[in-house]
């Protein structure tokens, strides 16, 4: 008891630290230079920025630990430092001497690669409790020398993840496990994709990566930001809480139709979106564009004063086709003047006469050499372009050799609009502009990071938009094959990473369960054989007693059903979710509260769900997301409710982290009866 307590007055000496850190970068007047140049108004900016940013990162949070573990090193180790506390900051005394070390520094590694065979000079390692409102409640002691008779550093483990949770996603910085602090800890080249079968943390490793390669890449990654891609709004707002409590609150997190910023308002048929997502579109397109650039004619007369220049119809022909696809085409138009413009300086220097650049320059502006771009070479809109592939069916055949007579029908539109400037587009359609836009202009800039969560679920065409943000920059995909509910996913990922023009990428497999128990993810890998051929069953490293349920009903007793399971679950610790098809879990819900039960429906009540236990939570929505206990309403219903219905399933049946109850009136699918 003494010694718990020792460890409270220490945790009681780092907060005090870190409130004199804080108020230090608050009372820190930011250095304001005189004037007003641009580049001087720029560093007062990005120095009000660095102290904002600063300020954000040493908050002390009320329910995040400032320290989570402690190792203890053979004497002299570290010069004058042989016990050393791991937390999510760095906090120090005032005269430099470090309180608690950043997890990511690396001499925090020993504290999730030290094993009793290779302790790298770790005698100890303490592990510490702390109640959801961080008061620190005790501590496990690993020691790495001599006999172990137990399997602490598993059992602390088991105890952490099955700590009762509700609101949005914790970090596991405190329970990173070898194999995830490999792929935290990968450098920042190549890219790393994480095929990360179903409780086996790789949303968490993507985040910690985040953080890591912030803290060790941060000037590189601060030019270029980095940014977090998720699937839907509601998966984001579970992850929203990570990075902050990890000391990062700079990383942009959106979904990718807000990341590409066109307003959308038509919706597609199945078969035309899952052929707009397709690759070969990018072909199509780049056809389409192309076809814009025609053969001239015609030379061009360049008149100045009296004199007259010729450039003559053969060689005006020669111009365009060296141009033509060899760059972007307003670059090729613009590139297309000044060659001509170029060969009349020539017919000038040969009469004797010294033309400079901007003798050039009006030339590549006249009307003669305006007239030849407008008919050979002329200005297009993506939305002209597409507008034009989706309303002329002879112009898609023309640009789509590739593709079926079917696909080119499904691809037309039924009802064209007459004009492209008043057409409405899906966001299939702004993924296909996104790409015109590029084709036509090379989009500058490059994301420092990108980190693609359910990556599975993307198109070829988003990926290459995706692409196209982090040319220069690098990648953490993530993701599980199983898992692909989209009829437009790209496939394979060797096949994703090539589409994100990151084939040099590195493709990793977790697949131990840390937080789906064994027997949960036994019977739901049971689908496996049918909806992911080529992957291999996931092991789950708990089992918990009582873990999985299947409860037969009838038609007219399963909510009477659902609603017993709910309060069966509301009495124990922990979040509830009731997950259902679509259509059906809103009536599901009413019902719920009509029994006198709080609760919130993802997708429609966000805020809520930071208090409330029990959610329900539609089958589309579940992605990501974990809870303690999850009641899943009539399996047969999901599946039947899209195309991938299986892979549907799959999803829902590994979203509980300790116990899963499966409630049916109709028959469970084949491989589960």
């Amino acid at each position: 008891m003494a010694e718990l307590e020792a460890e409270r007055a220490f945790l009681t000496t780092a907060q005090v630290a870190l409130h004199r850190m804080y108020a230090e970068v608050v009372d820190r007047d930011v250095q304001v230079i005189g004037g007003e140049d641009n580049d001087e108004r720029f560093t007062n900016e990005a120095n009000q920025r660095a102290k904002e940013m600063r300020t954000h990162a040493l908050l002390d949070l009320p329910d995040v630990p400032l320290f989570f573990g402690r190792l203890d090193y053979e004497q002299g180790t570290i010069p004058d430092l042989d016990q050393i506390y791991i937390g999510r900051r760095h906090v120090h005394d005032g005269s430099g001497v470090p309180l608690v070390i950043d997890w990511r520094a690396p001499v925090s590694v020993p504290f999730y690669r030290a094993t009793h065979s290779d302790r790298q000079r770790v005698l100890m390692r303490r592990r510490y409790g702390f109640s959801d409102h961080a008061e620190l409640t005790g501590f496990e002691d690993e020691p790495l020398t001599g006999v172990i008779e137990t399997d602490q550093a598993d059992a602390f483990l088991r105890a952490e993840i099955e700590r009762p949770r509700t609101g949005p996603m914790r970090d596991i910085v405190a329970t990173i496990q070898p194999e995830q602090d490999d792929l935290v800890r990968a450098p920042l080249h190549p890219s790393v994709c994480v095929q990360g079968a179903p409780g086996t943390g790789k949303t968490a490793v993507g985040l910690h990566r985040v953080a890591y390669l912030l803290y060790t890449e941060r000037e590189r990654l601060g030019r270029g930001g980095v940014v977090i891609v998720g699937p839907n709004r509601s998966f984001l707002s579970y992850i929203r809480k990570v990075l902050p409590a990890l000391g990062e609150v700079d990383v942009r997190q959106i979904t990718i139709d807000e990341l590409i910023t066109r307003p959308t308002v038509a919706i597609d048929e199945t078969e035309a979106e899952r052929l707009k997502g397709d690759a070969r579109m990018a072909d199509v397109l780049r056809r389409a564009l192309w076809s814009y650039v025609g053969t001239p004619t015609e030379g061009v007369l360049y008149s100045k004063g009296s004199r007259r220049y010729r450039v003559h119809d053969y060689e005006v022909v020669n111009i365009v086709s060296d141009l033509r696809e060899s760059t972007r085409y307003a670059p090729g138009r613009n590139a297309l003047a000044q060659r001509i413009a170029h060969v009349v300086l020539v017919r000038m220097e040969e009469r004797a006469e010294s033309p400079d650049d901007r003798v050039q320059n009006a030339v590549a502006r006249s009307k003669p050499v305006k007239d030849v771009l407008d008919s050979v070479w002329p200005r297009v809109a993506p939305e002209q372009i597409l507008h034009r592939l989706l309303s002329n069916a002879e112009f898609l055949a023309q640009a789509a050799p590739a593709l079926t007579d079917e696909e080119r029908t499904a691809l037309l539109w039924s009802k064209p609009v007459r004009s492209w400037k008043s057409a409405k587009w899906s966001f299939a359609d702004t993924v296909l502009l996104d790409e015109l836009e590029d084709l036509i202009e090379r989009r500058t800039g490059s994301l420092g990071h990108l980190v693609l969560d359910e990556a599975q679920d993307l198109s070829a065409m988003q990926l290459r938009a995706l692409g196209r943000r982090c040319r220069t920059g690098s990648a953490t995909v993530l993701g599980d094959l199983a898992q692909a509910t989209t009829p437009w996913a790209a496939g394979s990922w060797d096949r994703v990473l090539g589409h994100l023009d990151k084939s040099d990428g590195v493709v990793e497999e977790l697949d131990r369960g840390f937080r789906v128990p064994e027997q949960i993810i036994r019977f739901a890998a049971r689908l496996l054989p049918e909806i992911a051929p080529t992957l291999s069953t996931p092991s789950g490293v708990r089992t918990v007693a009582d873990a999985l349920s299947v409860v037969p009903a009838t038609e007219s007793t399963l909510a009477d059903e659902v609603i017993a399971a709910c309060k069966s679950a509301l009495a124990g610790e922990g979040s509830v979710a009731l997950i259902a098809a679509d259509d059906q879990v809103a009536r599901l819900r009413d019902a719920i509260a009509a029994a006198g039960l709080e609760v919130a429906l993802i997708g429609e009540t966000e805020d809520e769900i930071d208090t409330v236990r029990l959610v329900c939570v539609p089958a589309t929505l579940a992605k990501g997301l974990e809870f303690d206990a999850v009641i899943v309403a009539e399996p047969a219903h999901i599946v039947a409710a899209e195309p991938r219905g299986l892979h549907r399933l799959y999803v829902v049946l590994t979203r509980a982290v300790s116990r899963l109850q499966i409630i049916h009136a109709e028959p469970l699918p084949g491989a589960l009866g």
